[in-house]
């Protein structure tokens, strides 16, 4: 495979990005002079592979019904098993419509209307959105900041639960705060679960995006989990095909897949054609080595974003251990998160996720995103330390 070129600049704008065309409308910044860091998609061209894929079913030129979900099926599990050493029986797998669509799926299968659902915060948040559109209450359990990590403490949690809860909603690796969890505090999170008799969702999106020296186990490979567990996995953050919005559902406890089964069945979901020939190309060796080329190429942008926002008096960029969002702490600024908003916003021209929206223990923060070539890496930092000089 020829190395991809992460350094390419790719015009952007006028696309129908939601990253660029809508980052003024969202945040004020122009995209003429802006740099959009909010959205978590990136921007670089996926695999070889995936384009040619869609050019030839482009070339073919029909676009009816797609039949036989064998090879699409097969690319899963392939890379399941060859990636994350999970063996997946691929009658488990559902497609959804992503899996923001997934959790809110698994919402509505798994709990009823006034009941709760536990999160460990700050945490994505269009869970938030699901979860209050579904009628459903949302218990946050903060978690502790612990030197340059979050850590969990279930003993404070257990005494915070209210006796509503039916759903643990995982985020695995955590976004906005970037680690990737051991299989110990898996375990716990296992053993807490059960405590409550919660059944976890696991959202897994960014479980391919970990850096070098950091090691994902997927929460279906915890001992005694699979009774009540449900899996949600995809393509489309690992291979920047967030708009062919597809993901997976994987469930192997069979009272639950009926559960699944039977609101699939009732919405009428389906995944698109482009989909289907999509993944099978991206779920490839190829697509391997390009995910293997994307990392390290990550960690370029962390080492150069770190060592430039760390250099900011009362600033720090958690240290990433997976995903490539990072999560910035401005407490030691003194400074309120309207006036941290204003600099980087005004100032700085560039758009980020603002913490207050992760819920409990973000409001200090802003989340930046890294998947952009290193230029634009640079210049965030230099429009930073302009934006925050009276601090130095």
């Amino acid at each position: 495979m020829t190395r991809p070129d992460f350094d390419e600049i790719i015009e952007r704008r006028g696309t129908h990005s939601a990253k660029w065309d809508k980052m003024e409308a969202f945040s004020g910044v122009s995209p003429d002079d802006g740099l959009p860091m909010w959205v978590a998609d990136m921007d670089f061209r996926p695999p070889h592979s995936v384009t040619q894929a869609v050019r030839d079913y482009v070339d073919h030129g029909v676009f009816g019904y797609f039949g036989d979900d064998d090879a699409y099926l097969d690319s899963i599990t392939w890379w399941m098993r060859t990636r994350h050493g999970w063996e997946v029986d691929p009658g488990h797998i559902f497609s959804t419509h992503g899996l923001v669509n997934g959790a809110g799926l698994c919402i509505d299968a798994f709990s009823d209307p006034g009941d709760a659902v536990v999160m460990f915060t700050p945490i994505y948040h269009a869970f938030f959105r699901v979860i209050h559109g579904g009628g459903r209450k949302v218990t946050e359990l903060p978690m502790v900041r612990n030197g340059a990590r979050y850590e969990l403490d279930f003993d404070a949690y257990d005494g915070m639960m209210t006796g509503k809860e039916k759903i643990l909603l995982l985020c695995s690796p955590h976004n906005p705060g970037g680690r990737v969890w051991t299989r110990t505090e898996l375990e716990q999170m296992l053993a807490f679960a059960q405590r409550h008799d919660l059944i976890i969702v696991s959202d897994e999106i960014h479980h391919d995006l970990i850096l070098p020296g950091q090691k994902h186990i997927p929460m279906a490979l915890i001992d005694g989990a699979a009774d009540r567990l449900v899996m949600m996995t995809a393509s489309t953050k690992t291979f920047n095909l967030a708009g062919m919005h597809t993901g997976n559902v994987i469930i192997s406890d069979p009272d639950l897949r009926r559960l699944f089964e039977a609101r699939m069945g009732a919405l009428g979901i389906s995944p698109n054609a482009f989909a289907k020939h999509m993944v099978p190309a991206a779920y490839s060796p190829e697509g391997a080595d390009w995910v293997d080329a994307l990392m390290d190429y990550i960690a370029g942008n962390c080492r150069v974003f770190d060592e430039g926002i760390n250099a900011i008096p009362g600033v720090t960029s958690m240290p990433l251990e997976g995903t490539y969002l990072a999560w910035v702490d401005f407490t030691d600024t003194g400074m309120a998160a309207t006036e941290v908003e204003r600099r980087i916003l005004k100032d700085a021209k560039i758009a980020v996720n603002h913490g207050s929206v992760f819920g409990l223990g973000g409001d200090a923060y802003q989340r930046f995103n890294l998947a952009t070539p290193r230029s634009r890496v640079t210049e965030a930092v230099d429009r930073m330390q302009k934006a925050f000089a009276d601090l130095q």
